[in-house]
């Protein structure tokens, strides 16, 4: 029991360490509280147990993670993608994304990335106290691709991936402000990718990655209805367009015979505007900036 307590504390602290010294994204505002949202302990299955059959499976991805670290471009890629930061991932998936990303050039873009990673440590911080599994380098005594880190996370939860869902809900956002299906394809790879090099890393198991999906998936879901995020949302995918002149995002102006009156004014979203409308608008089937 006094070892349980420990580690929770120990892990507590850790945690809150990790989210208030990474990048930008501690300025950030998060959507929810802890409280407002689901409890990831009564979505998520149980961890597999050590040594039974579905431990088996993690098992064997751990040989694959250490295997992988013999290539150096993805163990170097792994190595990057252990670095908790926003600023990690605006440089892990600027290119992917097809525009870089910075405060004073992409405002829009810059202050949603931002909110959306800080939401991210409430979504996974307390179901890893309670679940509380023990890493795979601590469970085989063994070292990883950043053995730096080894003693500060040896003894906190596993279970799911911070950094998986850090890294996936940030791909999830990216692809739904560039919609384009060669960046959806690109970005949501890089994603997976991002959870992946957490068991090539020697920090995570398999299971602890697919948990950390999951996780990331719920929390982006419920992000997505939040009154705050759709107006940014709208925002950002305007200011990609303006700033890459991309049009995946607008759809088609409605085939309608005008015979007289002035043109049909529609937002990017499709609804209809007015001459007051400021912003990106499609105005006679062709984009507008009104200032």
């Amino acid at each position: 029991m006094k070892r349980t307590i420990l580690l929770t504390v120990a892990f507590t602290l850790s945690a809150a360490a990790t989210v208030f010294a990474a990048g930008d994204e501690k300025n950030g505002h998060a959507y929810f509280t802890k409280a407002e949202l689901p409890d990831m302990t009564k979505i998520l299955p149980p961890f597999p147990a050590f040594e039974s059959a579905r431990f088996v499976a993690d098992q064997s991805q751990h040989l694959w993670g250490k295997l992988m670290r013999q290539d150096e471009a993805r163990a170097a890629q792994a190595q990057r993608d252990a670095v908790y930061s926003m600023q990690t991932i605006i440089d892990e998936f600027g290119g992917l994304f097809g525009l870089e990303i910075t405060k004073e050039d992409t405002p829009e873009i810059y202050s949603i990335l931002q909110d959306v990673c800080a939401s991210c440590d409430s979504i996974y911080s307390d179901a890893k106290v309670q679940f509380n599994r023990q890493r795979p380098y601590a469970y085989y005594n063994e070292g990883t691709l950043i053995p730096e880190k080894e003693e500060k996370h040896r003894y906190e939860g596993s279970y799911p991936s911070g950094h998986t869902v850090f890294g996936w809900t940030s791909a999830l956002l990216l692809a739904d402000i560039n919609q384009s299906p060669q960046a959806m394809e690109g970005l949501l790879a890089r994603g997976y990718e991002f959870g992946q090099s957490r068991v090539i890393s020697g920090y995570h198991w398999q299971s602890d990655v697919d948990a950390g999906r999951i996780a990331g998936s719920v929390l982006y879901q419920l992000i997505r209805s939040h009154e705050r995020f759709i107006e940014q949302l709208a925002k950002a995918r305007a200011e990609f367009i303006e700033k890459t002149g991309a049009m995946s995002n607008v759809p088609s102006a409605p085939r309608t015979v005008q015979q007289e009156g002035p043109a049909r004014i529609y937002r990017i979203d499709g609804t209809p505007a007015t001459d007051a409308t400021r912003g990106i608008v499609i105005e006679g089937r062709q984009k507008v900036l009104r200032k």
